[in-house]
């Protein structure tokens, strides 16, 4: 199966968090003043193109294949004046040459297998010196154990199954520096980085939440039962007696500027 980001009753499956400060305050330490052009491509729901709104883009353009994604991410980001909406894919954007200052793709590259097109295009678009974020789970980043606070490491735990699916899409470290410095980009940094995913206050409330995934997630490959069982098996990891559930999800971020 695959997930259909077309899918209308999965217009707002990506607007329904918000970012995790710490992600905020790293991605602040490589924005400089305050006009600068941004891109957010493969936006999803708008939650990332709100941050670098905020964080003080003089614009933000949120850029998604699908265009329920972008219908969602136009709710979800009401009354950010200076966001605009485009329907466009990382291997076109439609975008100028030397257009924009910073290129985000967060969780994205795992849907391209072209990573040097994708990285090509971005290194078309940004200026000379403009700052690419590539953020996207390594294969090692998705096997960590699961835990109270890493709670996707539970569902290969549960249906091992789901390995093999799962990493295959994943591109290593290595693989995606070599792409970037193929293609006019000199690394910056790279950063593990655990990002709080979301807090619940009792248990059911992360059961819902997880029956809700099935249509944007690695769960998509479950059936109804399979989904059942593995809450259960979640549950029995989890002291959720009285206490906050924390999810957190480990990912890599490759900063990279465009060679000048």
């Amino acid at each position: 199966m695959t997930i259909n980001f077309h899918d209308e009753n999965n217009k707002f499956t990506y607007t329904t968090r918000i970012a995790d400060t710490d992600w905020n305050e790293l991605i602040k330490n490589y924005i400089y003043g305050d006009q600068f052009t941004a891109l957010d491509l493969g936006c999803g729901g708008g939650i990332y193109s709100k941050v670098l709104s905020e964080l003080g883009a003089s614009k933000v353009i949120a850029m998604d294949f699908s265009r329920s994604n972008l219908e969602g991410a136009m709710v979800n980001c009401k009354g950010f004046n200076n966001i605009s909406y485009e329907q466009g894919n990382a291997l076109d954007t439609g975008l100028s040459n030397s257009s924009v200052d910073l290129v985000l793709e967060r969780a994205l590259i795992h849907h391209i297998p072209e990573i040097d097109l994708c990285f090509a295009e971005a290194a078309r678009i940004l200026k000379p010196g403009g700052i690419l974020f590539v953020q996207d789970r390594t294969p090692e980043d998705c096997l960590l154990p699961g835990s109270e606070t890493h709670i996707r490491g539970c569902f290969f735990e549960k249906y091992p199954r789901l390995i093999e699916k799962e990493t295959r899409r994943r591109f290593s470290s290595d693989e995606v520096i070599s792409a970037l410095t193929r293609n006019e980009f000199e690394m910056v940094e790279e950063v593990q980085f655990w990002e709080a995913r979301k807090t619940y206050q009792e248990f059911s409330e992360l059961e819902e939440d997880l029956r809700g995934r099935t249509g944007r997630s690695i769960l998509h490959e479950l059936n109804d039962e399979e989904v059942e069982e593995l809450i259960q098996f979640i549950h029995t990891r989890i002291d959720d007696s009285g206490n906050v559930i924390q999810e957190s999800d480990r990912w890599t971020i490759w900063i990279a500027r465009k060679k000048v």
